[in-house]
């Protein structure tokens, strides 16, 4: 460990910041490195007493117990990332976002009980389609939206959705790897007979229906992504957790039968737990809302009421864009700090040259009106 960490100065590690904060998280398979960060500061105890996290910190102390103080104050948690690099802008706008809900707000399970997502909130809806319509990322109309308690739920809503409950097996569910390392945990974790990880689009050749999950910009390695399978009884998910301006350009809005959003990786905000599916097909959307009601009985309206504030004032700045408000637009503020922690980590990378990193195509970003590179939320990386 001890000879590990001499390779990097503190300023080093700190500048391994790239979309989370201050450590970061290292993991090697056979696809190469993958960097993501976890700001350390500002835990409380009752953090810590996660089970994974003791763990992991208990053996990086082991590993580290000949070390000097300095050393253990570069100790790396493997554990995950958490993304509070926006933090600054959103204490900028504490006041304009602060939202003051009363004692008797909320206290029914229904926001409208008349609509198909009935307990979403109208306020969180009409949000949702204002930014989309500001930043051109997603058409909204003739959509359904379904909020659910982090991109999290939505992913199994849409695995209970999507398959079919007279199957003589269970339906397979794909995607291309490198893939978001949750999708095969949420696949098989409850041992379902309606759907099971079927594996890596590029080996699959099972005949039938299949889920296909299509991460664009993918995690883990920010490449613009499309279906794969391509063969006839497959139904397409479209996650779109990263599509948005401060890590890609934005070439268009998508247009996708099922859509994901996550306001943890729009915004920051992943302690409030919301994200919200874009669904065309009136009875798949009918089927994720039964799942919540099922799962949780719906979702947190107070969290959806402090998302709904956030997504308005994101979108008041970004539609002033050209006025004085623009100043403070929270998509041009995140793509400089993003931008900014990409050279930061070329410029490690280069001058080490232990690893490498992928290099991308610009394009012409819409909503910030001239060619951009795109800056994944994470570092897929190589060894030279």
């Amino acid at each position: 460990m001890a000879s590990f960490l001499s390779l990097f100065t503190i300023k080093n590690l700190l500048v391994l910041s790239i979309a989370l904060n201050l450590s970061f998280l290292f993991n090697v398979n056979k696809h190469g490195f993958l960097f993501s960060v976890e700001n350390q500061e500002n835990r409380c105890p009752s953090m810590v007493e996660n089970h994974e996290a003791e763990a992991t910190m208990r053996t990086l102390l082991s590993v580290s117990s000949t070390s000097s103080q300095e050393d253990l104050d570069r100790v790396i948690n493997l554990n995950h990332g958490d993304p509070t690099m926006y933090e600054k802008y959103w204490l900028m706008m504490s006041e304009r976002t602060t939202v003051v809900i009363p004692g008797w707000l909320s206290m029914s399970y229904f926001s409208d009980a008349k609509s198909l997502c009935w307990f979403l909130e109208l306020e969180l809806a009409k949000q949702i389609i204002r930014l989309h319509k500001a930043v051109g990322n997603a058409v909204t109309q003739g959509r359904h939206i379904v909020v659910g308690t982090g991109s999290s739920q939505l992913i199994m809503a849409v695995l209970f959705a999507l398959s079919p409950k007279d199957g003589s097996e269970p339906m397979s569910v794909v995607a291309t790897a490198p893939s978001y390392s949750s999708y095969p945990v949420m696949s098989t974790y409850l041992k379902s007979g309606l759907y099971n990880w079927g594996g890596d689009t590029k080996s699959f050749n099972k005949e039938g229906p299949y889920i296909e999950f299509i991460t664009s910009p993918n995690n883990p390695d920010g490449f613009v992504r499309s279906s794969t399978v391509n063969r006839t009884g497959g139904m397409l998910v479209h996650d779109l957790a990263y599509y948005w301006p401060q890590y890609a350009p934005i070439s268009s809005p998508a247009d996708h039968d099922l859509s994901l959003f996550t306001v943890t990786k729009a915004t920051g905000h992943a302690g409030t737990r919301i994200g919200w599916a874009l669904v065309k097909d009136e009875q798949v959307a009918k089927k994720m809302v039964n799942f919540i009601e099922l799962n949780t009985i719906g979702v947190s309206r107070d969290s959806q009421l402090r998302v709904a504030k956030i997504l308005e004032v994101m979108t008041n700045t970004t539609e002033k864009h050209g006025s004085s408000d623009s100043r403070k637009s929270f998509f041009e503020i995140s793509y400089h700090v993003m931008e900014e922690r990409w050279q930061q980590l070329r410029a490690v990378v280069n001058k080490n040259r232990m690893f490498s990193l992928p290099h991308f195509t610009p394009g012409y970003c819409h909503f910030l009106q001239q060619e951009t590179n795109p800056q994944p939320a994470f570092a897929w990386s190589g060894g030279l």
